[in-house]
């Protein structure tokens, strides 16, 4: 445990300093006019097909037009995003960007003692793009049909009920719901996610947390159930579906962004250059609803509120993961 807080102060301490940081001029580094002189290379944590890298590549095109430039996507997935960051970071390249859920900075700390990359100085967050639905269900065959009913059920059967999670917010959102109402659920690990939504059709499992965009196609065919979401606002792809705070849970929500990163110690103007591009992309109607039937609400932000919404989910995952007592593994 003392590991884990002395990590975790370093994270904190770094991530405030890097903020104040990035702001000094960098001669060797391109201006906001000088800016791209060659194709953008956007290095993605996940493979091809699935929702962070879809949403890439709807802001690939228009990111390109505007930056008069190609935009290549590269996909690098596994170890909770530690292999994309540590290429990103290695790359030292002026014309490599990182796309990437927060965990990178705000979870991943808590998780590794030794990670390849300093969070705090080498990932600078630049823009977010999206908050990415994440929603607990259960099957439709079970009697639960509320987050309250699922913590009465559990409470009245200690020790019986499963439940599965996919790594970062959703286990953390899920975990956080049974420590905090004492309940005591069994936690079904899978080595690949895949066969956990089957086991949740089938009924294998009780409940089941995730990013929305692999629930919703279940949902509509009637063979889940979705009780709640955590973020802040309902999800246009499932209306009816209550937030957590609306089911009576507001400690449980999250706000799960993905946004775009640069280098370490990338000049300011630079940054919030590409930030306005970026925010510019966000604000169009057909991204807008591309990104909503995914699953997703479509952001944009300054650099300093990319930023302190990555510090506030930092902190709330750490309430969280002290609480639980988890410790950092090498």
């Amino acid at each position: 445990m003392r590991a884990f807080r002395r990590s975790n102060r370093l994270v904190l301490l770094g991530f405030a300093s890097s903020i104040v940081m990035s702001a000094a001029p960098v001669s060797a580094q391109p201006s906001k006019q000088s800016w791209p002189q060659r194709a953008v290379r956007v290095i993605v944590p996940n493979p091809p097909g699935v929702a962070l890298d879809v949403s890439l590549r709807l802001f690939a095109e228009p990111l390109s037009a505007r930056w008069k430039q190609p935009v290549v996507v590269e996909n690098l997935p596994g170890a909770d995003g530690i292999i994309a960051a540590r290429e990103f970071v290695g790359r030292r390249d002026n014309d490599t960007l990182l796309y990437s859920f927060a965990g990178l900075i705000s979870i991943n700390p808590l998780l590794h003692e030794k990670l390849p990359y300093d969070p705090a100085r080498d990932l600078t967050p630049i823009a977010s793009t999206t908050d990415n639905f994440i929603a607990i269900a259960v099957p439709a065959s079970s009697k639960i049909n509320s987050l309250k009913e699922l913590e009465q059920l559990a409470r009245s059967r200690p020790g019986k009920l499963t439940w599965a999670a996919t790594p970062g917010l959703p286990y953390y959102a899920l975990a956080s719901f049974q420590k905090s109402n004492g309940l005591d659920m069994v936690q079904a690990s899978y080595r690949d996610f895949s066969p956990a939504f089957v086991d949740l059709r089938e009924g294998r499992i009780d409940a089941l947390a995730s990013g929305v965009a692999p629930l919703l196609s279940q949902a509509r065919a009637g063979k889940i159930k979705l009780l709640a979401f955590i973020n802040r606002e309902r999800a246009a792809a499932a209306p009816d579906v209550p937030t957590a705070a609306e089911a009576g849970y507001p400690q449980l929500t999250f706000s799960a962004i993905t946004g775009f990163f640069g280098w370490r110690d990338m000049p300011n103007a630079l940054r919030e250059h590409i930030a306005a591009d970026i925010r510019a992309v966000t604000a169009e109607p057909a991204i807008k609803d591309r990104l909503a039937k995914m699953g997703a609400v479509a952001l944009g932000s300054t650099p300093a509120e990319f930023a302190a919404a990555i510090e506030a989910q930092r902190a709330k995952v750490a309430a969280i993961a002290t609480a639980m007592s988890v410790k950092p593994v090498n």
